[in-house]
């Protein structure tokens, strides 16, 4: 697995939260990690927290959330990347299996790396985690 230093979880289950958390103690995952209800949270500390230190390494990110959800997460995200003083890589991790949100994800090719369904395995893990 690659190092990933510090990651956040981008979703409004704090059931999964708390699941997430456990799948990466069982699975070797040393990671900072940072969890969020909501896009909006997660910008806005994202703004307030502009170094290279502080921003993750990775997201994994929710469709469905109240306030903002992933899709407004990314567009906001993706018109303001420039300004970050680092690119973390983004994968979407959701209960949607539909078309339509598979294939939006891949509108968003220069920030979203891939489209998992929820509950996430320990084999999605690997696919994320693998150089």
């Amino acid at each position: 697995m690659k190092k990933i230093s510090s990651l956040y979880v981008i979703d409004d289950d704090k059931i999964y939260h708390f699941l997430l958390k456990n799948l990466f103690k069982q699975n070797g995952i040393d990671a900072v990690s940072t969890f969020f209800c909501n896009g909006y949270d997660a910008i806005e500390h994202m703004k307030g927290n502009n170094t290279e230190d502080v921003l993750p390494d990775l997201i994994l990110l929710d469709v469905n959330m109240p306030i903002m959800d992933g899709w407004q997460f990314l567009e906001e995200f993706t018109a303001t990347a420039n300004d970050f003083a680092k690119m973390p890589v983004i994968y979407m991790i959701s209960s949607s299996n539909n078309d339509v949100d598979i294939n939006k994800a891949k509108e968003f090719e220069g920030a979203v790396k891939g489209y998992f369904l929820k509950p996430i395995c320990k084999e999605d893990l690997q696919k994320i985690f693998v150089l």
